[in-house]
């Protein structure tokens, strides 16, 4: 099949995904042409192609969301000295990519909110292109190289720093989280034992890590704990419907002070930037941001979208002949940048090699002296890992070989207290739940791997569990059985719909046997009586305490068995916080499929556990049914099968070009699959690979709006009865519709609950949702999928997308095909990329009997 690509974005090896574009609401031709008919290409006035962006050195991200935008001058390479130049870029779209110095590459990154992230070392960026396009930014950008503002911002672009005056959904999560965060480091702080930096080290390395205080909590040996008298058991909690406490309201953000923007957007004048990216930076830099910056012009790059080459013109234009590319300060803003990136991509740290050519590439002069000097100033930490952990001790006057990795501080306290509370988990003895013997009774009441999960939970403190969507038949009979033990159970999903399809999956089970979605029965069986309703949550609402048990007087979550599903998708952060929550002598169970795709936000705790086998491991034996599961299953392992649907549960629609691909798309999901399959258009739901470019999700969103609820948009581009993408905060997109807009905002149904987003924030956090990324559909699904894959999406697609976008069909796939033979070949040959993160070696230092 011949195939003609169209370029979304300009890609290639150093330059991302993306850049923000116009979301265009040009008619698609719509046509009456069913699936698998080949028609005349239409749609291809969509929407515009987005412009590439590049964002430097330290890790490529295909798709990159984050921190929606402001207007910023971080959407051009050109000099931002040239002030009539800077080109504004609105609201960074999610799928922005960014590239960080060409230490890791991501071949899809969507950063914080659904973004792709992978990573691969050692490949050198290339260099700036002198523009991007501009327009509207996506929901659920989380982190973003290319102009993006910060998630909490409480004052517009471009407006004269008013403080906003109402705390956002958004604003309060991160405020308990970050509340939260400052308990876990109190805590830590009580730790006496500080291992010393630098030993077995010599020269560079040594200088490096004696610049900094060692980020490493003392190695505590095991503590031999014995069991106890079996407590009295604990009565069922009376009713399963979750039970917040109140918490007392976190303090919004502050927003700058009027004086303070006005003072920073003269310097910004004066530089030749954009004066509207003032309340970003009087933000980021906090009390005497104006004196911080017209010393250190190089701060500018602590705004989130803003390039090293804008920052380099910006400081020219402010110190003249003093500016060189050899200033100490551009070496250590250039460095907090490079990891910063990184980040972005999914890495919690760089290799100091990897570091150093990322910085030759920008430029820096001395690349090591940058490091150290960002090292002795603090924004950066430095650690030595051993390449070989499982080796022996060296002998007396031999060194052991290690490797060096720099990273930022908020992630190495993350995965330290991850590791923490890791090894707490798997060294206690559970406390609640009766005799073995109580729990071999439930045990035997099941068949299969439930029984395997069941008996593994009831003598540990932290399981791992594998499966696909049909591995959930093990999980309802974990928390049956330990609902009728008397625990305190709850469940936790990635999302809303997750949820709600947990509780499906609960109510779709009886106490003699559990089924499948087409009702056949699978080999687990329980006797146990179920509950009205499972105790589920998100785990979201659980850290912030809207959802769940709330907490205990010591501030633990009031629990004593935890099921988190899609645990693939918690970053290090999310996961520190979950298990520094859980209260000693609590049960921790990780399910989720390993084959999705990874995290937005730094890190691959899923995967790092798994790969250290430091606790049991159950993988579920309950196969996905039917052709999807089938199709599915393959992928999984590397294959793409042919396999056979005559129910028309999958169908392959051949396309020539991305017009065609919208005109296909928009056939499918308004006439054809509703015809044929009978699933509403609202019940489909459109995935594709990018946002930008004639196939993305902007001109899908477009075109399907166009044909489904045409409207004026008076609400900021939206109308009632409009599917939407709500990011309420980095990393989360919460597929909804639009139900009204008024004085108060626009107002939402998201997964049945209603939100109302303040009209301030419309711009950054709410985008048309009939098309999604799969970064942006993980944790989701929908009775019917159509998977967009235009021509010049084949250099994007992986294992992993194949497999999450794939999987996230219920009852009907639709393949809008266009690439040719590089679908096969990224199923057979492209895995996920690895990501740099300390955790599994971590877990070594805290468990060094652990096999």
């Amino acid at each position: 099949m011949s195939t003609d690509p169209e370029t979304t974005d300009d890609t290639e090896p150093g330059t991302p995904d993306a850049a923000a574009e116009d979301d265009t609401r040009e008619p698609v031709d719509t046509g009456e042409t069913v699936a698998g008919e080949t028609g005349e290409p239409a749609g291809r006035d969509a929407a515009e192609a987005g412009g590439a962006a590049e964002t430097g050195g330290a890790a490529e991200a295909g798709e990159a969301g984050g921190q929606d935008a402001a207007e910023t001058g971080g959407a051009e390479s050109r000099n931002p000295a040239e002030g009539r130049d800077a080109a504004k870029t609105g609201d960074a779209e999610a799928g922005d990519t960014a590239e960080a110095g060409g230490a890791a590459e991501a071949g899809e990154a969507e950063g914080r909110d659904g973004t792709e992230t992978e990573s691969a070392a050692g490949r050198n960026p290339a260099e700036s292109r002198d523009a991007t396009k501009t327009g509207d930014a996506e929901a659920g950008d989380t982190a973003e190289a290319e102009g993006g503002a910060e998630a909490v911002d409480a004052a517009e672009a471009g407006g004269e720093g008013e403080a906003v005056g109402r705390v956002s959904e958004a604003e309060a999560e991160l405020a308990a989280q970050r509340i939260e965060r400052e308990r876990i480091e109190r805590r830590k702080a009580a730790k006496s034992e500080p291992i010393a930096a630098g030993a077995k080290l010599s020269g560079k390395a040594a200088d490096l890590l004696a610049a900094v205080r060692a980020v490493e909590s003392g190695r505590q040996p095991v503590a031999p704990v014995f069991a106890e008298p079996a407590p009295a058991r604990r009565r069922p909690a009376p009713e399963p419907t979750p039970r917040p406490q109140p918490t007392e309201a976190a303090p919004a953000p502050s927003s700058p002070a009027p004086e303070t923007v006005a003072a920073v957007r003269r310097v910004l004048t004066d530089g030749g930037a954009p004066d509207t990216l003032a309340p970003q930076v009087a933000t980021a830099l906090g009390e005497g941001a104006e004196e911080r910056l017209r010393a250190d012009p190089w701060q500018l790059l602590r705004v989130a979208g803003v390039r090293p080459e804008q920052a380099d013109g910006f400081a020219r234009a402010l110190l003249g002949a003093e500016c060189g590319p050899d200033d100490e300060r551009r070496g250590r803003a250039v460095t907090g940048w490079l990891l910063e990136q990184a980040a972005l991509a999914g890495h919690t740290a760089l290799e100091m090699p990897a570091l150093v050519a990322a910085l030759a590439q920008r430029g820096v002069p001395d690349a090591e002296e940058a490091v150290h000097s960002a090292v002795a100033e603090g924004e950066a930490l430095v650690f030595q890992d051993a390449l070989d952990p499982a080796a022996p001790e060296p002998e007396e006057g031999e060194e052991r070989p290690v490797r060096v990795l720099v990273g930022l501080e908020r992630y190495a306290l993350a995965e330290e207290s991850l590791a923490d509370g890791l090894a707490r988990l798997i060294d206690s003895v559970p406390k609640e739940g009766g005799p073995a013997e109580r729990w071999e009774e439930a045990a035997t009441a099941v068949r299969g791997s439930a029984a395997e999960l069941v008996r593994a939970a009831g003598a540990h403190g932290l399981v791992l569990h594998t499966g696909g969507e049909a591995s959930l038949a093990d999980l309802t009979a974990l928390l049956r059985a330990a609902d009728g033990l008397g625990l305190r159970a709850w469940a936790a999903t990635h999302t809303p719909l997750g949820r709600d399809r947990f509780v499906t999956s609960w109510t779709g089970t009886s106490s003699t046997g559990a089924s499948r979605s087409d009702g056949s029965p699978t080999d687990t069986a329980t006797d146990t009586a179920p509950t009205a309703a499972p105790r589920v949550a998100t785990v979201a609402g659980l850290l912030s305490g809207a959802e769940g048990p709330g907490r205990d007087a010591e501030g633990a979550l009031d629990l004593d068995l935890l099921v988190v599903l899609d645990a693939p998708q918690l970053d290090v952060e999310a996961a520190a916080l979950l298990v520094e929550s859980l209260p000693d002598g609590a049960r921790l169970v990780l399910a989720g499929d390993p084959a999705v795709l990874w995290s937005a936000g730094p890190g691959r705790v899923f995967a790092d556990l798994l790969a250290a086998r430091a606790c049991p491991q159950v993988a579920s034996r309950v196969p996905d049914s039917g052709p999807l599961g089938e199709l599915v299953s393959g992928i999984g392992v590397g294959e793409l099968n042919k396999v056979d649907a005559p129910g028309k549960e999958v169908v392959i629609v051949p396309v020539r070009d991305a017009g065609e691909a919208v005109h296909r798309t928009v056939q499918l999901v308004a006439d054809s699959v509703p015809r044929a399959i009978g699933v509403p258009p609202e019940q489909t739901q459109v995935i594709t690979p990018g946002h930008g470019g004639a196939a993305g999700t902007r001109a899908l969103n477009a075109a399907l709006k166009e044909r489904l609820n045409p409207g004026p948009g008076r609400f900021g581009g939206f109308d009632p009865g409009d599917r939407v993408a709500y990011s309420p905060a980095p990393g989360r997109t919460l597929p909804g519709q639009v139900v009204k807009a008024d004085a108060d905002g626009l107002h939402l149904s998201c997964g049945g609950a209603s939100v109302v987003v303040p009209k301030e924030r419309v711009d950054q956090s709410v985008r048309h949702g009939w098309a999604l990324t799969a970064h942006q559909a993980v944790g989701n699904r929908w009775p019917a999928v159509v998977v967009v894959l235009p021509g010049d999406a084949a250099h994007s697609l992986s294992r992993p997308w194949v497999y999450t976008a794939f999987g996230r069909a219920e009852r009907h796939l639709s393949v809008v095909h266009g690439v040719d033979q590089a679908l096969p070949r990224a199923v057979a040959e492209v895995p996920a990329k690895p990501r740099t993160t300390r955790l599994p070696v971590l877990l070594r230092a805290q468990l060094p009997a652990t096999g």
